[in-house]
């Protein structure tokens, strides 16, 4: 997968799991990943997207080869409750800290669409502006039925609105555009360019199908 990702043009490559966080059984099969990945010198940063993590399992996974971590903070912390319960909005600002303590980039982001009000968005700014990241991935709710969330209510005006908003609170980070952008944007999706935006996350993602990268790559 990762040889395919770096033949699309990709420059960084996720490594992602699902659950709450690293336990020592997934920190020692991510560290394995990530040597086998650089073996293969393909020339590609490697994230790590883990969950909640502490700086020790952070630093075995930096010494394997991992360059960056994934932890997004979703939303504001007065918020955040409304869409999850199993851990707390602090828990996954620490680990952001941590990351930083254990040495690696981190890339931290959020989410958009869920029912949160303006001033949740701009306070979720503010924070990941706290924590200076490298990289900041912006998502855009995908509506499913399966899920307790309000419909995403952001026109499509609104969501480049957004993006303006970010880069004025995030003036020196890359600011990439991720989930939910094909459902968003539609035909205008490569727009996004001329609101802020940097790059694009390519190919598919966690439970959804993306485009291929070549369209992307096409396109631009």
């Amino acid at each position: 997968e990762a040889t395919i990702a770096r033949a699309n043009g990709a420059v960084g490559f996720c490594l992602v799991t699902a659950g709450l966080g690293l336990t020592d059984k997934k920190t020692k099969f991510i560290a394995q990943a990530a040597k086998a990945v650089k073996a293969a010198n393909l020339g590609l940063r490697l994230i790590a997207c883990n969950g909640t993590a502490s700086v020790e399992q952070l630093k075995e996974l930096k010494a394997a080869g991992v360059d960056n971590y994934n932890h997004n903070l979703e939303t504001s912390r007065d918020f955040y409750p409304t869409i999850c319960t199993t851990h707390s909005w602090d828990e996954r600002y620490q680990t952001c800290l941590n990351v930083k303590e254990a040495g690696l980039k981190l890339v931290c982001g959020g989410i958009f669409g869920m029912g949160e009000t303006q001033e949740d968005r701009i306070s979720m700014l503010e924070a990941i502006n706290s924590l200076d990241p490298m990289n900041v991935p912006l998502n855009f709710f995908h509506p499913n039925e399966a899920l307790p969330i309000v419909k995403n209510s952001i026109s499509r005006e609104e969501a480049f609105d957004l993006i303006k908003l970010s880069r004025e609170y995030l003036p020196n980070q890359m600011i990439m555009i991720a989930g939910g952008r094909e459902l968003m944007f539609k035909e205008q999706e490569y727009d996004v360019f001329k609101h802020g935006a940097n790059a694009l996350v390519v190919g598919d993602y966690l439970t959804t199908a993306g485009k291929t990268a070549q369209e992307d790559i096409d396109a631009i």
